[in-house]
């Protein structure tokens, strides 16, 4: 730095002191890759592999002494179906990796094998109930492959993606339009008017809505047309859904606007309440990934809500009766956001 022109050194000075002075800047530097590292380490962290779940549907004597022999196996986790139409549901869904059919001396294996781990999850069975039984192919047994929509990665991550649109015009939509405003000395105009502070506020997640149905129509449509993802539930439930969902993050949107009078600051606060929750929502995996002691904390989240009630009503033809819980936890996020909003938000 000492051989550096005067003005040179000044001006780099003046420089890094700016950026070290925003506290958003250094957090988004420095710190966010480290939490981002360590959120994704926690969740792909090595450990052994999880036990296949194996759905158990069989008739005759012998199937008591075959399922104790999946039981002993800690490899297997045992699914009892009492009917075969649950049990098919539930390999639909992707809930189960195998379905075993017993009867008498007879097993028969149904999985999808598109799916990677359920080929591998038929050899381990049918190894295990084939030694259970004394000998290797004791038992006579027949596979039956199925393809069933509903339980490819796509169909998975659809309903994810349209969450996190929603999340994201929401938030980004209503948080930057405020704060720009507010930049430029807009607000101070319209504080001189006679509109509330509500109906203003309330303005931003209502024009939402307008734009709501291009945001999830184009996506889905998309999805069913291309890959042909299913939607076994009501449009007018999904409908409901949605509009409950762009609201509550027209809602956080103004929260994060509230206060800033910079966009560097705005920006910061609100990839601060976002990017938690791509990590560990579940829009690109699972979010059982996640240790079991924080999974309370990630079902409360609004973008988990609004993707679990999503992937309910699309793949497994759920009602609105069915995800009241993630409506409840939408509509909770959408009222505390909006008062707190309204209390402490400023035009200046």
């Amino acid at each position: 730095m000492r051989n550096l022109a005067p003005s040179l050194r000044a001006l780099v000075l003046v420089r890094l002191r700016e950026f070290f002075r925003e506290p958003e800047a250094v957090f988004w530097t420095y710190l966010f890759p480290i939490v981002l590292a360590g959120g994704l380490g926690i969740a792909f962290r090595n450990q052994a592999p999880a036990p296949v779940r194996v759905g158990w549907a069989a008739w005759g004597d012998s199937a008591p002494e075959l399922r104790a022999a999946l039981d002993r196996d800690s490899a297997f986790v045992v699914v009892p179906f009492p009917d075969s139409a649950s049990a098919a549901i539930a390999l639909r869904n992707g809930r189960v990796a195998l379905l075993v059919e017993a009867a008498g001396g007879t097993l028969r294996y149904r999985y999808d094998e598109t799916r990677t781990e359920s080929p591998a999850a038929r050899l381990a069975v049918d190894d295990a109930l084939q030694r259970a039984a004394g000998r290797r192919d004791a038992l006579h047994s027949a596979t039956q492959l199925i393809h069933e929509r509903g339980s490819r990665y796509i169909d998975f991550l659809l309903p994810g993606l349209i969450g996190l649109n929603l999340m994201g015009s929401g938030v980004w939509g209503t948080g930057f339009s405020i704060v720009d405003a507010r930049r430029k000395k807009l607000l101070k105009r319209l504080l001189a008017t006679p509109m509330s502070k509500a109906e203003y506020l309330g303005s931003f997640p209502l024009a939402q809505l307008v734009l709501l149905c291009l945001e999830v129509s184009s996506i889905l449509l998309f999805g069913v047309l291309v890959f042909g993802v299913p939607v076994r539930g009501s449009l007018v439930a999904m409908a409901g859904v949605c509009i409950l969902g762009s609201l509550t993050f027209g809602a956080l949107g103004l929260l994060a606007a509230a206060r800033p009078r910079t966009v560097e600051g705005a920006s910061g606060l609100m990839n601060l309440i976002l990017m938690p929750m791509w990590v560990v929502s579940g829009v690109f995996f699972s979010a059982d990934r996640f240790p079991a002691v924080i999974q309370p904390v990630i079902r409360a989240l609004p973008l988990t809500a609004l993707v679990d009630a999503l992937r309910q009503l699309m793949l497994e033809g759920g009602t609105l009766s069915s995800v009241a819980a993630q409506m409840v936890v939408l509509a909770a996020w959408l009222v505390l956001s909006f008062v707190a909003a309204l209390r402490i938000f400023r035009w200046q």
